[in-house]
């Protein structure tokens, strides 16, 4: 499983980093940015989670 965050969608609210700060952080500017773009299996379910909590839907997967 493979993460991304649409940089033209985030508005920085920081609910993914909050949820799974292990593969999500804040950049300098404020805004998400994927630590780890390949999810390690531990961290799957907190990314989805992560993906449905996104104000902005701006977290996809493929």
């Amino acid at each position: 499983m493979r993460v991304t965050v649409d940089d033209d969608r985030c508005r920085g609210h920081g609910v993914c980093c909050a949820i799974c700060p292990e593969v999500f952080a804040l950049s300098d500017d404020g805004y998400a940015e994927v630590l780890t773009p390949d999810v390690p299996a531990e961290h799957e379910n907190s990314v989805r989670e992560a993906v449905e909590s996104c104000p902005e839907h701006a977290i996809t997967l493929s």
